[in-house]
């Protein structure tokens, strides 16, 4: 069997590839070629090392260390043909308009951009950012500085997703709250796919019960920061089963 396998509603999947994983290139505890080999292990046909961006203040790759990531998956798809290993990035979304830290002249370099907002992007230490920041804190102590920052974060995320390049939004909702329906609705005019994280579970059976006219297609993701989660998908299948989601909108869901 070629992937990680899931059982749907009585039937039998399997999840190919795991797109969303993380190295000590920036804030995970593993090596490129230990998430490589994760991956081969549990039958995957494909791998993506995407760390950070850049303009993460903590843990974003340095532009001048993008080339010696690269040149180690360069060396690792030559001594492990059973696999494709791509190059991806997960870019911070930046405030207030949803530019990426990765620039639009970078997004050759890589083999996919996927994007989610992260506290600590160097868009956070401008007013807006920090406004964006303090919002998404205090989004449980104030009714209305959550309807505004909510409104806020969904212009951000929108923003970027009609921005163009992107292949999915990471972990939709974690830390800025959002519509959506307005994201879903960006989403599936531009073809970009949201992300059913296993690490967070922020889409719930019941948001994609209310998205589902969109359109939208999702992608399923470990979000892995160590080797041992790669292909960790286990939760996605009961979201799926429970949302009545169509499993062929899963695009890397094949049935066994």
């Amino acid at each position: 069997m070629m992937g990680v396998e899931l059982k749907i509603n009585g039937a039998r999947y399997a999840v190919v590839s795991d797109l969303h994983t993380h190295t000590r290139f920036s804030h995970g505890v593993g090596t490129i070629e230990a998430n490589v080999r994760a991956a081969i292990a549990l039958g995957l046909k494909q791998v993506g090392i995407a760390d950070h961006g850049p303009g993460h203040i903590g843990f974003g790759v340095p532009r001048k260390r993008l080339a010696e990531m690269k040149a180690e998956i360069i060396r690792l798809r030559r001594e492990h043909p059973e696999i494709e290993i791509l190059f991806g990035v997960e870019a911070n979304i930046l405030v207030p308009d949803g530019r990426l830290d990765v620039k639009p002249n970078e997004y050759d370099y890589f083999d996919y951009i996927c994007a989610g907002w992260h506290f600590g992007a160097v868009g956070g230490m401008t007013p807006a950012g920090i406004g964006s920041t303090l919002g998404n804190m205090a989004r449980k102590t104030a009714k209305k500085a959550k309807s505004q920052q909510i409104r806020r974060n969904t212009d951000m995320i929108v923003g970027a997703i009609l921005g163009g390049g992107m292949k999915f939004l990471t972990h939709p909702g974690v830390n800025a709250p959002v519509d959506m329906m307005e994201v879903a609705e960006a989403a599936a005019k531009t073809g970009t796919l949201l992300e059913i994280n296993t690490s967070y579970m922020s889409i719930t059976a019941e948001i994609i019960k209310k998205i589902m006219d969109t359109g939208v297609h999702f992608v399923i993701n470990s979000d892995a920061h160590t080797p041992k989660r790669v292909g960790d998908f286990a939760e996605a299948a009961w979201l799926i089963e429970e949302s009545g989601l169509d499993p062929a909108r899963v695009v890397n869901l094949a049935r066994i």
